[in-house]
């Protein structure tokens, strides 16, 4: 009949309309897509909302771990291979994504500080050894805190690069607390010098292999492109003066804590 319709035509939707569906698709999809860009969301600003807000909850679960120890005690198994596989995931991923978004150099090659603590973090975690502790004690705790407050970061959360940063690094750190509080390693005041030592001693062909490969390893050529810490350590032999006293006075303030644990032990023993 001529002007009728049906109630299924007024359910059915304009032909205009987009579907909800496909939105939400592909705003799922440009947002994923957007978390792996090489361009996108370099938007980074130090102290923002997203930094502090990773930093509490560093210091949270740090507290969390140390705090709660004599709760979590049953869950170490958990713990243990939790931050194991963070340490290998991190790395990992950190090198597919460099080679998939055809980034990859020689540069990136695992020799940085950060990824130095990672293997005998993760070499640690397979097999005892006391004295491969001693210098991830040293390296491995309070260097990537400061990494951490000071990151070589362009890119914002959600991206990629943000997330495994703060995580890797926290995981670090985190490998260090677990040694300490759940497996009983302690570290002796002569270790500051042995681990100083043994700093250096791998620091000096990392220096020659940067003249020949042109790499930053260590920040030994020179310091971050973006503004950190080592920023204000100057330039020529006068960085490399300040890099060798600032290292010295990170591994004596590492150290306080343990002194004072050991010493409280003793105490109680």
């Amino acid at each position: 009949m001529k002007g009728a319709f049906s109630f299924s035509e007024i359910r059915s939707e304009p032909s205009f309309m987009p579907n909800k569906l496909s939105m939400i698709t592909t705003f799922q999809t440009n947002r994923g897509g957007m978390m792996f860009s090489v361009t996108e969301m370099q938007t980074f600003e130090l102290f923002s909302v997203p930094h502090i807000s990773v930093l509490l909850m560093f210091v949270a679960l740090s507290f969390w771990l140390v705090s709660f120890r004599h709760f979590l005690k049953r869950y170490q198994l958990a713990l243990k291979w939790t931050i194991f596989w963070m340490l290998v995931l991190s790395e990992v991923s950190w090198h597919i994504w460099l080679v998939t978004t055809g980034q990859w150099e020689l540069g990136d090659l695992p020799l940085q500080l950060c990824s130095v603590s990672t293997f005998i973090a993760i070499y640690l975690f397979l097999k005892q050894n006391q004295k491969a502790f001693y210098l991830l004690f040293f390296i491995g705790f309070l260097p990537p805190i400061l990494s951490m407050v000071t990151p070589e970061m362009t890119y914002q959360f959600p991206h990629y690069r943000f997330l495994k940063y703060f995580l890797h690094h926290a995981a670090i750190a985190w490998s260090v607390l677990y040694f300490i509080v759940y497996e009983g390693y302690r570290v002796p005041r002569k270790a500051i010098w042995t681990g100083f030592l043994m700093v250096n001693l791998l620091a000096l062909p990392i220096f020659f292999l940067n003249h020949i490969l042109d790499t930053n390893f260590f920040y030994l050529a020179n310091p971050t492109e973006s503004k950190t810490i080592l920023s204000f350590f100057g330039t020529g032999i006068i960085y490399y003066i300040n890099l060798e006293i600032v290292a010295l006075v990170v591994f004596f303030v590492t150290y306080v804590p343990m002194g004072m644990l050991i010493r409280r032990e003793r105490v109680k023993g």
